[in-house]
């Protein structure tokens, strides 16, 4: 019988009344073996690693994921609920919106398509790959025990390329449409709060910045931003007894890549606390109200800011925010936040087995990518019961000084926790040792042997 300390079960059966009581059982074996088992994340190693090689009934352990009845939004909800209380229980609520690729390949795998990659790309060279692009929203807040913000996922959503839609009715999706769908979702289980998504220049889209204005409670939308935007002054007013169909636009203004070359423009010289994990950084910034229009789509007023560093490290940059009351420097360290979505997605990789997974149902595959995501989110809140102090352990090394935990230290913290709750017992007689059951020493040689 699976036995989780305390404080890690507590938390943990915040999820049991999704799942059926038949399958609970299950599903905590599952999630407790992909945070021990090593290398890859399929269902076998995870069984492997909890000591359940020998069940002849393994097939019920595949069926919690390509055929139970449960729902993912509502896991994704419950998980938003607790990062929030535990990390965020008031103020603002900042999450990224952001892309990935998963390499997978199989003919049985009807969503891949075939994607640039952003990883082996750049300006001059494409490099195309072949997978599953999911679109996931992470919570930005800063850990306490980390002293830094983490990306934490908490909805990851299947966006297939437009291949996947031919012969079929359905129109197909794009990215944006996903994105405006998540983030009313989002809108909807927190109607309270105020909400501030960060992405990149793909969301920076006339149509879905005016969605996300328009809704009762607007979404405030902050993205990297095009130097060559048409930017307008905003409307006149009506007058009196005027006729013909209201203004939209005023006169126009100058793009963004006009206002970098002019020798007018008056520069203000800024201090950001933490420049892209780098510490302190000076740069200089200007910034603006306009309305962003274009032919055919509505007009959206926008405060924009543009970004240069005074000693030419970097390319200017140009950011927008959807809400014209927010100061420039706010605007420029929520963006900066978004980096840690690149260091989240990364980290799944190398330390949660994300693109080793081997479902080839749909159901399974729809499943097992966000739940390897949301697994960080747990990871971290369980790390955080383990925290003493407000400290965790740090892994040192002599020849690597490092003064903070990183998302390896929580996992490694978290695995310590439940070996030992396995039926580690201290010797009566001498209480410097401990008594190590067979067949978890047995476990512990396996996993040892045939770690890659």
């Amino acid at each position: 019988m699976l036995i989780l300390p305390e404080p890690y079960y507590t938390l943990i059966a915040t999820f049991a009344p999704v799942v059926s009581k038949r399958i609970w059982q299950q599903v905590q074996v599952l999630v407790m073996g992909v945070i021990l088992a090593p290398g890859k994340r399929t269902v076998t190693s995870v069984l492997r690693i909890m000591g359940l090689s020998d069940d002849h009934h393994f097939q019920n352990y595949h069926r919690v994921l390509n055929r139970a009845t449960w729902s993912s939004l509502d896991v994704s909800h419950r998980l938003l609920t607790v990062l929030l209380q535990t990390f965020a229980p008031s103020g603002p609520v900042v999450i990224g919106l952001d892309d990935t690729i998963e390499r997978r390949r199989g003919a049985k795998i009807k969503a891949k398509g075939i994607y640039r990659d952003p990883v082996r790309s750049s300006r001059s060279h494409c490099v195309k790959t072949s997978g599953l692009r999911w679109l996931s929203l992470m919570l930005l807040v800063p850990i306490p025990w980390a002293k830094r913000v983490w990306a934490l996922p908490f909805l990851t959503a299947l966006a297939p390329s437009e291949r996947y839609y031919a012969g079929s009715p359905r129109t197909p999706k794009k990215l944006t449409d996903w994105g405006r769908q998540m983030l009313m979702q989002v809108r909807r289980w927190l109607p309270t709060r105020s909400l501030i998504a960060v992405a990149d220049s793909t969301f920076a889209a006339i149509a879905l910045l005016s969605d996300m204005q328009h809704l009762a409670k607007p979404v405030t939308m902050v993205t990297r931003f095009r130097l060559d935007a048409a930017l307008y002054e905003p409307a006149p007013e009506r007058q009196p007894g005027q006729k013909g169909r209201p203004r939209v636009k005023g006169a126009r203004l100058p793009t963004l890549a006009q206002v970098l070359r002019q020798s007018t423009t008056i520069w203000q010289r800024v201090t950001i606390k933490d420049w892209y994990g780098e510490g302190r950084r000076e740069v200089e910034i200007v910034s603006a109200t306009a309305v962003w229009y274009h032919a055919g789509l509505p007009p959206v007023p926008i405060r924009w800011v543009l970004i240069r560093d005074p000693k030419g490290k970097f390319k200017p940059q140009a950011l927008l925010c959807t809400d014209v009351t927010v100061t420039p420097v706010q605007i420029l360290e929520w963006f900066i936040m978004r980096w840690r979505l690149e260091v989240t997605l990364e980290e799944s990789r190398a330390h949660l087995g994300v693109e080793t997974q081997r479902q080839w149902s749909d159901l399974a595959i729809a499943r097992t990518t966000p739940a390897l995501l949301g697994l960080f989110s747990l990871v971290t809140l369980l790390a955080h019961q383990s925290a003493s102090g407000g400290t965790l352990p740090v892994r040192q090394a002599a020849w690597y000084a490092k003064p903070l935990p990183t998302f390896s230290d929580a996992l490694a913290v978290v695995r310590r926790q439940l070996w030992h709750s396995m039926s580690l017992q201290t010797s009566p007689s001498e209480t410097d040792m401990e008594k190590v059951p067979r067949f978890l020493l047995t476990r512990f040689a396996d996993a040892l042997c045939y770690v890659t």
